[in-house]
């Protein structure tokens, strides 16, 4: 790839930099462009949002941030737009404004907004009760459905990914008698303590904002890049290692896929250094019914997964097979599963297992997932025809019902490729020009996912939307025939 010196410096930053690639030009955008336009941006969403901005400055009187929960900052308007109703893959906020839903909640509502299967088993049950700390049959239901779907004999319920990753860490540690998990650098596992822990220069460290860590997560986890198969083995030969806790493809830095052979070079590694292999599928849910691990054969240890299987409800579940059933069995006693530090008053309540039930049962099904998973193609090819129409160094990376464009024309083969190829104000400003124009994208990186509720129209609107942006971006510059 040879550089083309056609690039003019201001105060250090370069205005208009382009280079060969594949035959073309490839562009770069031009930052005080990029500046200007965000600002325009801006004071378009604050003059159309005057009562979301109202019940942002009202909530600052009480949340903290003005926010229910402290992320909600960063959305890159001046303020939140506070949702008024949603249905399907669409919602309203309080200013009237509808918008296509591609966030959905971040794979939480990544069966479309109240699906009607799900809010009638809702409803239901809150007739019936909510919780008692005694089982239901839909529990059964559930329990076999799980079985079927994912292929571990026995399952445990939680209300979130994050519990459910924390009681597998400990199971893991309980069975092997070991301190320490292994995690893929970048990855994302909920708000587990052990997790939140990069390599900075190749050194293993607390990850950047962690907030109150209780120790140096250095003293709990061993990390490596994903896909290093070479860095994998050196740290599990310590056996010091209880699990490896990983997500199928990195999700929450950009989409990386693992590169061939990877997986089975992980299984058979934890086999040889006796560490048990977790994988949590909570956003690789988006592959298909079964979830990344039945569409590509994995064979896990434990399984953990939570978001979307209840439709939006709070729930999550971990399974586990029968070897691991067995050890936990000889090493928790009756007198002490109370207290050993899994479970909780609210997980396995009958509100979330009955609208469970109604997800899995008609709603996230292997008939919406051949719905879903071409229309994230359909996505995938027109951010790629765009890309390819205006020259840019960028791409665009699928996971099954799931699509995300990367501001490098290098598709990242790890967590910190992927990490260093961020681009902040590119993401918030594509973010906040698809907002202003009706769609939503998932917050801090530019992802979109499918839901049974998206319709072509969706899709189409998204790429018309995202040409828009680049040819302002490029001032119409287009390479296409008679561009």
């Amino acid at each position: 790839m040879a550089a083309i010196p056609l690039s003019a410096n201001y105060c250090g930053v370069t205005l208009d930099f382009r280079h060969e690639y594949d035959g073309r030009l490839m562009k770069q955008i031009e930052r005080f462009r990029l500046q200007s336009l965000m600002e325009r941006e801006r004071e378009q969403f604050v003059r159309e949002h005057p009562k979301s901005k109202a019940m942002f400055e009202r909530a600052g009187g009480s949340l903290h941030g003005g926010v229910p929960m402290n992320w909600m900052t960063k959305w890159p308007g001046p303020f939140p737009v506070f949702v008024a109703e949603a249905h399907g893959a669409h919602f309203t906020d309080l200013d009237g404004h509808e918008y296509i839903d591609l966030c959905l909640g971040d794979t939480g509502a990544m069966t479309g907004h109240s699906p009607e299967a799900a809010v009638a088993a809702l409803t239901a049950q809150a007739g019936r009760g909510l919780t008692f700390m005694l089982p239901t049959e839909d529990s059964i239901w559930v329990g076999e459905e799980l079985k079927r779907r994912f292929g571990l004999p026995y399952w445990q319920f939680a209300l979130t990914a994050t519990d459910a990753n924390r009681f597998s860490i400990r199971i893991a540690r309980q069975i092997t008698g070991r301190p320490k998990i292994l995690v893929f650098n970048w990855c994302y596992h909920g708000t587990v303590d052990e997790t939140f822990i990069n390599l900075h220069d190749g050194v293993a460290g607390p990850r950047r904002g962690n907030i109150g860590p209780p120790v140096n997560p250095t003293v709990t986890t061993r990390v490596v890049e994903f896909n290093d198969v070479e860095a994998l083995e050196r740290e599990l030969a310590h056996r010091d290692v209880a699990c490896i806790l990983m997500e199928p493809a990195l999700t929450n830095v950009g989409i990386v896929h693992p590169a061939p052979g990877f997986h089975d070079a992980v299984r058979e590694l934890s086999r040889e250094y006796g560490s048990l292999l977790i994988i949590d599928e909570t956003h690789t849910i988006c592959a298909g019914p079964g979830g990344y691990t039945r569409e590509h054969d994995l064979d896990p240890d434990i399984f953990v997964i939570g978001k979307p299987i209840a439709s939006g409800v709070p729930a999550a579940v971990y399974g586990f097979t029968e070897a691991v059933a067995k050890q936990l069995d000889e090493h928790v006693k009756r007198e002490d599963c109370d207290t050993g530090g899994i479970g909780g008053t609210l997980a396995g309540n009958a509100l979330s297992i009955a609208v469970m039930r109604a997800t899995l049962g008609k709603v996230l099904t292997a008939e919406a997932f051949e719905r879903m998973i071409p229309l994230a193609s359909v996505f995938a090819k027109g951010v790629e025809g765009v890309i390819h129409e205006f020259a840019m160094p960028w791409h665009v990376t699928q996971l099954g019902c799931r699509a995300e464009y990367l501001f490098t024309e290098r598709r990242p083969v790890n967590g910190q490729q992927a990490a260093d190829a961020a681009d902040f104000e590119m993401d918030q400003f594509m973010h906040l020009f698809a907002l202003n124009r009706g769609i939503l994208m998932t917050p801090f990186h530019n992802m979109a996912l499918m839901s049974p509720a998206t319709t072509m129209g969706d899709v189409e609107h998204h790429t018309e939307v995202f040409r828009e942006a680049v040819q302002q971006l490029t001032r119409g510059e287009s390479t296409a025939a008679g561009g």
